[in-house]
């Protein structure tokens, strides 16, 4: 109960479809443009800032990016200095 007490306002202020699981956070969405490329890293900067504020951390050697589509421009992410 601590626990999703802790981590319910984690997504406060997050543009795209963001998930949480027991152990697992998803942020999910459809980007085809820059517009849409930078509001997705906000929201990875706003993630970063709070694991920050709160003594926590991702684990970002399991942070994955999933490119879908022939024209998928394919857009680079970072989470704090590392590029996901």
């Amino acid at each position: 109960m601590l626990f999703n007490i802790f981590v319910g306002v984690m997504d406060r202020g997050i543009e795209y479809t963001f998930n949480k699981f027991a152990d697992n956070t998803k942020l999910c969405g459809a980007v085809d443009t820059l517009e849409g490329r930078d509001a997705i890293q906000t929201d990875l900067n706003r993630f970063e800032r709070w694991t920050c504020e709160n003594l926590m951390k991702f684990k970002k050697a399991k942070c994955k990016v999933l490119h879908m589509g022939q024209n998928n421009p394919k857009h680079k992410y970072r989470l704090g200095g590392e590029r996901i």
